[in-house]
């Protein structure tokens, strides 16, 4: 049994919201929390991020936060340069992040890339989604029934 070299740790969404948002505000626990975030992102050490994870955290920068889609994908486009950081699914992180910066909702553009190997993405999002992917000619085509 090969033993690996280095421990591997993986990311939780609010881990990453306390690196990227610094709040002017804050009380001792949280700045605290973004002192250990840094730490732990900066320590060069083998991170991973799952995809659900990169979901949740565009949700709260977006939602709770009210970044606009530009910041989110620097954001993401930042995490993605970072050597260390091993994603579930780069390719389609990266796909969606490049969406996001063309006007796209980042989930859609997410659920159609994590579908690539699909020869069809099905929804009822006919005037927005739908209507923008078929547009763009994205593969696989995104349909409404």
């Amino acid at each position: 049994m090969k033993q690996r070299t280095s421990q591997l740790t993986a990311l939780d969404t609010n881990v990453l919201a306390r690196y990227y948002v610094q709040a002017e505000q804050t009380d001792a626990a949280t700045a605290l929390q973004c002192e250990h975030a840094r730490a732990l992102l900066e320590s060069g050490k083998p991170l991973f991020v799952a995809t659900t994870v990169a979901l949740a955290l565009e949700w709260v920068l977006r939602g709770f936060y009210k970044l606009e889609a530009r910041t989110v994908a620097k954001v993401f486009n930042h995490l993605l340069s970072m050597p260390q950081v091993q994603m579930q699914d780069r390719q389609a992180l990266q796909s969606a992040c490049n969406a996001l910066s063309q006007g796209f909702d980042f989930a859609d553009a997410l659920h159609h890339a994590s579908s690539r190997h699909c020869d069809v993405l099905v929804t009822f999002d006919a005037k927005g989604f739908a209507k923008r992917a078929t547009a763009k000619g994205w593969v696989p085509k995104v349909l409404v029934p």
